[in-house]
């Protein structure tokens, strides 16, 4: 495609690779993102659906006679493991699609995958809409993580393999920004539903075909990776697709390194299957990254939030409307934040957004959780001048995690492994992310009921360790074209790079890193 942004960039003494920013790259970029948007809806829904009253009452009646119970404990009215169940059995899905989708995405390459994905989220959308027992609602959520893992796991991948080395962060964000957009559009659908009686609910868990149905038509349209042609042997067509997507002709650097990579990976893997790489030294810095960095994503807090808004709207003294209402002004806050991000990621750099805001998150966390435990009883609803104290707070730290911590949860680990084990690391993280949101899923309204405003607390505990890790062991990949990151990432970390040494001296090798 002719039009595009020209690239104009200082070197740092390695080569900068020729080429725009086209036109045709951003549109790839967006309707690959769309996968995002799916899993957004999704995150966004299922909270406000299970605070409708017409779903209470046709799947979980006894949840319906506690909500409206008059002595009924704020904190467990909702602590039902059916229910949690209704929310957590995609995230069970989406952690054994994972894998499968990481070997469809090596075999037939990252375009496919996410048209997979758009398939299985069609499915589930119609059975979760056509509903009429618990079972049926079960299956329709397990069709839905089969998505989310086939498109977690292709877009990110897509993103970053399609852009320029000194946007891949503003580009690969455009995924969580489509997630945060997918967790706006369901608050709102949520809102409007909840007054539509009886068949509201059944129209907002159908909306979720509509991202489904754009990304399918949309990956008619756009192309494969460069990187995932060559890597299956497609090479001509790889570097038409480069000079496609970089807008010019002059790509012989560029292509060159990736055909390198590619014929290192296809060497290595002769050798020993991806699976097994994962496990020697070297693949062991950006799996550790990928996995922490999936396992502290959840650990924030953010999910269970995100999940649950309306619901921890209501115990916080909300009614219904009100509620759904504050998780639109969430939803709203964290998109706004998502674009802060995109526009800083590649000036400032990861870890800085990533400190900035486990100590923002940190603040918010303790402050809500203090003011909880203060002014919400288990038998009384605070005054409204706290509840919305308590909103703000949310919404503090709800822009913390969205120009950090949620988008680059998922950049880091797409842009860190080597060609050889990209595919099967990257799985590692995403299972590794649906693993822990299914647990925060199942759990959270249950610990709720337990811990009260400890809550807050037990996640606050957990931002001081992420902070911690972000400063001893996250090297900064800000600017670092992705075949690269060994070289001028790994083996030059303080800690990392003890995992790199000749042969000669693998024994120390294995017993350092």
């Amino acid at each position: 495609m002719a039009g595009g942004f020209a690239v104009s960039k200082p070197g740092d003494g390695h080569p900068q690779f020729n080429g725009k920013i086209t036109w045709y790259v951003w549109i790839c970029g967006i309707v690959a993102a769309t996968s995002g948007l799916m899993f957004g809806y999704d995150i966004g829904i299922s909270g406000g659906v299970t605070a409708m009253d017409d779903f209470l009452v046709l799947f979980f009646p006894s949840v319906y006679a506690r909500k409206h119970r008059a002595m009924e404990n704020n904190y467990c009215k909702f602590d039902d493991q059916r229910l949690q169940l209704f929310t957590s059995s995609l995230y069970l899905a989406a952690l054994a699609a994972s894998f499968v989708a990481s070997r469809v995405c090596t075999r037939f390459g990252r375009k496919r995958t996410m048209q997979a994905a758009s398939v299985f989220f069609l499915g589930g959308s119609a059975l979760c809409a056509c509903a009429v027992n618990l079972p049926m609602l079960i299956v329709g959520r397990v069709c839905l993580g089969a998505g989310v893992g086939f498109g977690n796991q292709a877009a990110p991948l897509f993103l970053s393999e399609i852009a320029p080395a000194h946007v891949r962060g503003a580009l690969n964000i455009l995924f969580q920004l489509n997630v945060t957009l997918g967790i706006l559009v369901a608050s709102v659908v949520n809102y409007l539903a909840s007054s539509v009686h009886p068949l509201g609910w059944r129209y907002a868990l159908g909306g979720a075909a509509a991202p489904a149905a754009v990304l399918f038509l949309g990956s008619l349209v756009i192309t494969e990776t460069p990187t995932s042609l060559v890597e299956r042997g497609r090479v001509d067509s790889g570097r038409a697709t480069l000079e496609r997507i970089r807008g010019t002709r002059d790509v012989g650097d560029e292509f060159e390194e990736i055909r390198a990579a590619c014929a290192r990976a296809a060497e290595l893997n002769e050798q020993e299957r991806p699976y097994r790489r994962l496990a020697r030294p070297e693949s062991r810095p950006p799996l550790v990254i990928a996995i922490a960095m999936q396992v502290f994503q959840q650990f924030t807090g953010i999910n269970a939030i995100m999940f649950y808004a309306p619901v921890l709207f209501q115990t916080m003294g909300f009614e219904s409307d009100g509620s759904l209402l504050s998780a639109v002004v969430t939803g709203g806050v964290n998109v706004v934040s998502t674009v802060v991000s995109i526009l800083l990621v590649d000036k400032v750099g990861r870890r800085k957004l990533l400190l900035e805001a486990c100590a923002q998150m940190l603040a918010a966390q303790a402050a809500v959780g203090g003011i909880m435990l203060v002014h919400v009883r288990a038998d009384g609803a605070p005054t409204k001048g706290w509840s919305i104290c308590i909103v703000v707070l949310i919404c503090v730290y709800v822009s913390s995690f969205a120009w950090s911590w949620g988008p680059l949860g998922w950049l880091i680990p797409s842009e860190t492994f080597p060609l050889e084990t990209r595919a099967a690391g990257f799985s590692f993280a995403v299972s590794s992310n649906m693993l822990f949101t299914f647990l925060i899923a199942q759990a959270f309204l249950s610990m709720m009921c337990t811990m009260r405003a400890f809550i807050f607390f037990f996640f606050a505990a957990w931002i001081v360790i992420m902070g911690a890790f972000v400063l001893a062991l996250l090297p900064e990949t800000k600017g670092v074209p992705v075949d690269e990151m060994v070289d001028r990432v790994w083996k030059r970390h303080w800690f990392w790079k003890r995992c790199f040494r000749d042969d000669a001296d693998q024994a120390k090798v294995n017993s350092t890193c």
